[in-house]
């Protein structure tokens, strides 16, 4: 099957297609047939594809929304420029995955999208108004230029952490709040942690009952999951993703107080402070300078920024304050495993996550993690550390077209 991965940010469409066999899902025999990004939609986009096995093609094009970037990309495909050899016609397409950040309480699991799974991911607009707005736009623009005859599937952020239990998603507010609100921790992230929870298995022979680790998702945006028993017991992002870790430009955990001292003190309306927690914090806030660990790493070696220095200590050590506390509410795990832009490339931070971490029987070798390849997999921990540290590169694209197959084939949907 020949399945398009979409996903839509607000101004970005990010796609994959992926071959893949029903008969062999989960063996590695997945082909990448393309893939792209379009930024810049509303505007003079920027637009890059890439074939399997060619160059990448880089071009500019007025796109005004969505529909009109999906089907510039379905143009592209079967162009012959692209030059994919088993797609000769978008008849060929055998379906479409959509990654979609929220499903609420609704949805528990992936699911074939039809009209009463449209108005569920409308309802749940309020609890993501700046994503699933741009996720409903995608499925609509391929409804509109693939017709009912393609199948769709949604793929939602926040389904691997429906397993999470009540004393992990309930806040301390009054109860009726959750009741008439549903305000409560959601998570996200979860296709990215639920592969690694796969690949970790899969890498060392066990089923996915057995899988116990803590999945660390650094990249821009950053999450952490305790994983037990391969099912997700708690995460640090919340009812929204900025609770947890500090990010690029997201301030994670705070003192919800410090909201009516800002308005009170700098006369900020509640959205501007919400823009600040959300857009200008992070490591982009306290360094001054960026939010991109590769750009702080480097004004801290060669610079020696204090600010950057600052940023990156605030950084590891948020981290490890949840690997700690994962750590204790799982009595233990196998392995912590590093994953996303910054967890797979950044040799840096891995140590520094790591260092003082001893007694809790989590030990780095500094040599298997120094000369670990930038975005790829490895153990790098000590000999004698009792828990393994592992890089696992993450792929959510995958994900997304193994439930898709799973979904479209009738099968149990991830």
């Amino acid at each position: 099957m020949n399945i398009l991965v979409l996903n839509c940010g607000s101004s970005t469409v990010k796609f994959q297609i992926i071959q893949s066999d029903p008969e062999r899902l989960e063996n590695g025999s997945e082909r990448r047939l393309a893939s792209g990004l379009l930024e810049r939609i509303g505007s003079q986009a920027l637009i890059t594809f890439k074939a399997e096995g060619q160059t990448p093609h880089k071009s500019t094009a007025p796109l005004k929304d969505h529909r009109d970037a999906i089907d510039q990309i379905l143009r592209w495909i079967v162009s012959p420029e692209a030059k994919i050899d088993s797609i000769r016609a978008l008849s060929d397409l055998d379906a479409v995955g959509h990654r979609v950040v929220h499903g609420g309480e609704k949805f528990q699991k992936s699911v074939l999208i039809d009209k009463k799974v449209v108005a569920g991911i409308e309802d749940c607009i309020e609890l993501a108004p700046l994503h699933n707005p741009a996720n409903l736009k995608g499925i609509r623009a391929c409804q509109d230029l693939l017709g009912e005859g393609v199948p769709q599937v949604a793929v939602f952020d926040t389904a691997f952490h429906s397993t999470l239990p009540e004393t992990a998603y309930l806040y301390g507010l009054p109860y009726h709040l959750y009741l008439r609100h549903r305000i409560r921790r959601y998570g996200f992230h979860g296709t990215s942690h639920r592969y690694i929870a796969f690949k970790y298995g899969q890498v060392m022979g066990l089923e996915p009952k057995d899988v116990n680790i803590v999945s660390l998702h650094l990249g821009n945006g950053c999450s952490a999951c305790a994983i037990k028993n391969g099912r997700s017991i708690d995460t640090s992002m919340g009812f929204t993703p900025l609770e947890g870790l500090i990010m690029g430009t997201r301030s994670g955990d705070v003192d919800p107080s410090i909201v009516d001292f800002l308005h009170s003190k700098e006369g900020l309306s509640i959205v501007e402070i919400d823009t600040m927690l959300n857009k200008q914090s992070g490591l982009l806030g306290v360094s001054g300078l960026t939010s991109d660990m590769r750009e702080l790493e480097q004004e801290e070696t060669h610079n020696q920024d204090r600010r950057a220095r600052l940023a990156i200590d605030l950084f590891c050590r948020r981290v490890q304050k949840y690997v700690g506390a994962y750590l204790a509410i799982m009595n233990g795990a196998d392995s912590v495993v590093f994953t996303g832009g910054i967890g797979q490339n950044s040799d840096v931070i891995r140590q520094r996550v790591c260092a003082g971490m001893d007694w809790l029987g989590l030990k780095l070798d500094e040599h298997k993690n120094r000369t670990l390849p930038r975005g790829e997999g490895g153990e790098i921990s000590a000999d004698d550390s009792k828990l393994k540290i592992m890089v696992l590169p993450t792929d959510e694209e995958l994900m997304i077209a193994q439930d898709t197959v799973r979904c479209v084939a009738g099968a149990r949907c991830g």
